[in-house]
């Protein structure tokens, strides 16, 4: 009887077989490495075939026992017809050879190629597959059932539960990973802000604070002249109250709210108390992505920053959260020229009390900054000792030329990258 059918129908027939295996090859593939983000976004967007695509990856082990049943059958009738044909050209002593022409075409064309093109085109194969995928599955129900029922069975055996499915949300570093693969997507500012955002939990307010040494408040225990001269030729637009020292302090003022005093010449000592808001309190080595909720709930914007004892260590403001994110405002870029001076050689003239954040963000430079928070404080953690000018430092691949020294304190230092 097979004598009786052409050659011709008998190759036509192998040609289709692989081409079906070729498409269950590929479609596996395609729909294993579709991106799942993508696709469910363009299933909430309303997208027919990522719906169906979303709703056949709900249950991978039906899906992957259709895919393998189809596949395995077709296969299984290719490998029937290649020992049909060989006999009719060749006899008995052609089955071999046939069996073995059919493993190579098998793998060139129903798999190495359809599998590669599936693996670089997903959505062009999966979304077309979906269509044929989600009605097979509903014809073939019973078997693809049975088939899934023994292997789940055998994977209890082994101690393995198949409805315990892995979670595919995004660890932060797996996240920190997707950001800087999307470059070419993301504007490098972006791209930027949306890294910062990431490493908020990772920085505190005492990262970012202005130390207590640089805090600009008022004195109520000066005369009221130098009061208003300071609150004439101040940048700030929120400032402490305080008696002698910081620790004494009042409150904080809004200048905004002392204009209609500053110009009728009614400022006195009294109302700048009675303008004065309760001043707020943090904890040092509260995170930033913590602080900026509480500056939120708080409605506040400014935050003295306390440490153990309840000593002031500096203050830190919703500006200095907001810089961490979207870069420094027009004010930093002339600090940092002040605080870090280029010179011809390459390196650098620091100050002391440049901040080692700044810098690295501005110059990126790679210091550590787990530690100390200044220049000044990294030298003297490294060397546990105040230097004297002419010491010279390594420390992660720069080196430091202590410069200047006065005060307890590393005031100017030279700074050169060792890698560069």
């Amino acid at each position: 009887m097979n004598e009786d059918v052409p050659l011709s129908l008998l190759f036509s027939l192998l040609v289709f077989l692989l081409l079906l295996s070729a498409f269950f090859s590929s479609s596996e593939t395609a729909l294993m490495t579709l991106n799942r983000y993508r696709l469910r976004h363009q299933a909430r967007a309303g997208n027919r075939s990522a719906k169906l695509i979303e709703t056949l990856l709900s249950r991978p082990d039906r899906l992957i026992g259709l895919i393998l049943l189809g596949n395995n059958l077709v296969n299984i009738f290719a490998a029937s017809l290649t020992t049909i044909i060989a006999i009719r050209i060749g006899g008995d002593s052609a089955i071999a050879a046939g069996a073995l022409i059919l493993t190579v075409v098998i793998l060139i064309f129903a798999e190495v190629t359809p599998k590669t093109l599936a693996a670089l085109q997903p959505e062009r194969v999966a979304k077309p597959a979906a269509y044929v995928y989600y009605p097979l599955l509903k014809l073939t129900y019973p078997v693809v059932w049975l088939l899934n029922a023994i292997s789940n069975g055998i994977l209890l055996l082994l101690g393995v539960s198949p409805k315990k499915l892995s979670g595919d949300a995004l660890s932060q570093e797996e996240l920190r990973t997707v950001v800087m693969e999307a470059s070419s997507l993301i504007p490098r500012r972006h791209k930027r802000m949306l890294l910062s955002i990431l490493d908020l939990e990772n920085v505190a307010v005492d990262d970012v604070m202005v130390p207590r040494n640089e805090i600009v408040g008022l004195d109520l225990d000066n005369s009221i002249d130098e009061i208003l001269s300071q609150l004439q030729s101040s940048p700030h637009t929120r400032l402490p109250l305080y008696r002698e020292n910081l620790d004494n302090i009042l409150g904080i003022v809004h200048i905004r709210k002392l204009a209609r005093l500053l110009t009728s010449g009614r400022l006195d000592r009294d109302s700048l108390c009675d303008l004065a808001r309760e001043p707020y309190f943090v904890p040092e080595g509260t995170p930033l992505h913590v602080q900026l909720v509480n500056f939120q709930a708080s409605k506040r914007r400014y935050a003295l920053v306390v440490d153990e004892y309840g000593d002031i260590q500096g203050l830190v403001t919703l500006e200095d959260i907001l810089e961490e994110i979207v870069g420094e405002f027009t004010a930093m870029p002339i600090t940092l020229y002040q605080e870090a001076d280029r010179q011809p050689d390459g390196s650098y003239v620091v100050s002391g009390t440049a901040n080692i954040r700044d810098l690295n963000r501005s110059l990126n430079w790679d210091l550590p900054t787990d530690g100390a928070k200044t220049v000044n404080g990294l030298i003297l953690e490294e060397l546990e000792t105040i230097p004297s000018p002419g010491t010279t430092l390594d420390i992660d691949g720069f080196s430091i030329a202590i410069m200047q020294t006065a005060d307890k304190a590393v005031k100017t230092v030279r700074i050169r990258s060792t890698d560069s």
